[in-house]
């Protein structure tokens, strides 16, 4: 299935989505879930039912003239508030290209474990305009990335099972702040002013089953579901990356597996993958400069807009905006 969450003045509405139109669960049954967050709370009790009213809507049995065109609908983002936020490191090709524009080795712990971080579940948005602070936009960067939900509680899971924890797939774009990002972690701690301003997913939560058809084997010596979904960034038309979801060397599983060593996992936690090879400006920039000393490099500006599209994911769009202040943390430093 493809969920959408969308608002109806104001008030949020968990839809189907099928042939651009939604159609709002909560019309066909007052008993199933009318939120993402209900769904997720109660999702081994009601998934089932919502693909039993999935083929029902497609048969024209039921809400036949009851929906919203996808195109006219105020679209949030699938998951509006998440139990919490973290971020993988997923892609070698990524890690390795920007070590190596900054000349560094390729750092051997990459292949030994999966690593994350939190970031700020309450800055989740969906499509639509990404606010951001001047200082932001001292080299403000998109992430082309995936992400999953968990749809059930869990510990100390392993990978092997850890698939069945996934209540379905989204596009993330995991916005950044290169600058502050840069400062604070000359500290060793962060990211975190850096990141914890937007983290865009969506449009959609697609669940497993939509994808079997895209899936392929993962990495040798790992564990877990693997897709062949091609990965795009475009920046006001032009595009700047692209790559595979195919391309994770550490597997969804493999990063939930660590996640819930010695901790919950809770219905509603979004991980994202990290970045995919050539999925960020930062990346792009240091390539760019390695091979050609006069490359003009390039950050996202007030007006751009940001594009990404995930094979079976569905097409996310944003749109940078300015906010206008003269407030600056960058000024607050010392000396």
């Amino acid at each position: 299935m493809k969920l959408v969450t969308h608002s109806i003045q104001g008030n949020e509405h968990l839809a189907i989505l099928i042939d651009h139109k939604l159609y709002n669960i909560s019309d066909a049954d007052i008993l199933l879930p009318a939120t993402m967050k209900e769904l997720l709370n109660h999702w081994e009790d009601s998934i089932d039912k919502l693909k039993e009213l999935e083929v029902k809507i497609k048969k024209g049995q039921i809400l036949e003239n009851q929906y919203t065109h996808y195109n006219e609908a105020r679209i949030m983002a699938p998951v509006p508030n998440p139990t919490s936020c973290r971020d993988g490191y997923a892609f070698r090709q990524h890690v390795a290209a920007a070590r190596r524009n900054r000349k560094v080795d390729m750092i051997p712990e990459f292949d030994q474990y999966p690593i994350f971080y939190f970031t700020n579940h309450n800055a989740i948005q969906g499509p639509g305009d990404i606010e951001c602070m001047p200082d932001h936009f001292q080299k403000l960067d998109f992430e082309l990335e995936v992400a999953i939900v968990v749809s059930k509680k869990g510990r100390n899971i392993k990978a092997a099972e850890a698939d069945n924890y996934i209540g379905g797939y989204m596009i993330m774009n995991d916005m950044s702040a290169r600058t502050l990002q840069m400062e604070e972690m000359l500290l060793n701690l962060g990211p975190a002013k850096g990141k914890d301003f937007s983290t865009v997913i969506g449009p959609m939560l697609v669940t497993p089953d939509e994808l079997e058809s895209y899936k392929v084997p993962c990495k040798e010596n790992h564990v877990g579901n693997n897709y062949n979904l091609g990965m795009k960034c475009w920046v006001n038309g032009e595009l700047l990356s692209e790559g595979n979801v195919s391309s994770m060397d550490w597997t969804f599983a493999e990063i939930l597996e660590r996640c819930a060593y010695g901790v919950d996992i809770l219905p509603g936690d979004v991980i994202g993958s990290g970045t995919v090879g050539t999925g960020c400006l930062l990346e792009l920039n240091g390539t760019g400069l390695l091979n050609d000393p006069n490359y003009k490099v390039q950050w996202l500006q007030d007006g751009d807009v940001v594009e990404m599209a995930i094979d079976g994911l569905g097409h996310l769009s944003n749109t940078i905006r300015k906010v206008e202040t003269d407030f600056s943390i960058l000024a607050l430093k010392k000396f």
